[in-house]
Formats: structure tokens, C-alpha cells, sequence
């Protein structure tokens, strides 16, 4: 069984930024993806960005197109955990940002898919908002 843990939500200015941490504990795994999930009222779930790793591998990561070039997304090997970083936030960014993890380096047409990641955490709001 592997624990999530969201921190780093909260309320923040246009233009302003954030970072959102995620780590994942309990069973361990040398292949793992871990990316983040958002979903905002009264829509649906939506893929944010993710990165895949396998052994000893760096990690490829992805970006969804509506957020490329504003957020990026790294990890921490050593705590297993990654970071969402947000940058230039605009107020249809406001959701609820969940963490997501499966311990498998998922195929590259998988990774934007929720459905395929099976440990999920509470999940942190960010509201952007004057």
C-alpha cells in the first residue's frame, strides 16, 4: 500500500506562484510514475502533469498543453516525492489539485489518464483569485 501526501495549496494572486508537494510513502517501488490531477467546479478531472521512472532512470515528464509553459514538474529522488511548480496562475487554474501514483513506469500514451494510477491522495485547493 502506498500513502499520498498533498501540501502547498492555498490562495494566491494572479500572476502569483505556488508549489505543490507530493509524497508518496509505505511500499516502495523502483519504477513508479507520480503526477497531478486537477479538477475545478462543476468540471471534470483533468490530467496536469506527471513524471515516469524506472530504475536508476532520471525521469521523462509531461506537461499538459493548457498549462505548458507555466508549470513544471520534478521530483526528489531521495524522499520520493515530487513538486508541482506554478508559475504565472490565472484564475481558471483555481481547483482541487490531487496527487497520483502507481507503482509501474506507465507507457507513454497512459500517463495522462487517471484511470491508470490506483493510489491517490486528499487532494489540496488553490484558488487564484484578487
Amino acid at each position: 500500500q502506498v500513502q499520498v501526501v498533498e501540501s502547498g495549496g492555498g490562495l494566491v494572486q494572479p500572476g502569483g506562484s505556488l508549489r505543490l508537494s507530493c509524497a508518496a510513502t509505505g511500499r516502495t517501488s523502483s519504477s513508479r510514475t507520480m503526477g497531478w490531477f486537477r479538477q475545478a467546479l462543476g468540471k471534470e478531472r483533468e490530467f496536469v502533469a506527471t513524471m515516469r521512472w524506472s530504475g536508476g532512470h532520471s525521469g521523462d515528464a509531461y506537461v499538459a498543453d493548457s498549462v505548458k509553459g507555466r508549470f513544471s514538474i520534478s521530483r526528489d529522488r531521495a524522499k520520493d516525492t515530487v513538486y508541482l511548480q506554478m508559475n504565472k496562475l490565472e484564475p481558471e487554474d483555481t481547483a482541487v489539485y490531487y496527487c497520483a501514483v502507481v507503482n509501474s513506469r506507465l507507457i507513454t500514451s497512459s500517463v495522462r489518464s487517471g484511470q491508470n494510477y490506483n493510489y491517490w491522495g486528499q487532494g489540496t485547493q488553490v484558488t487564484v483569485s484578487s
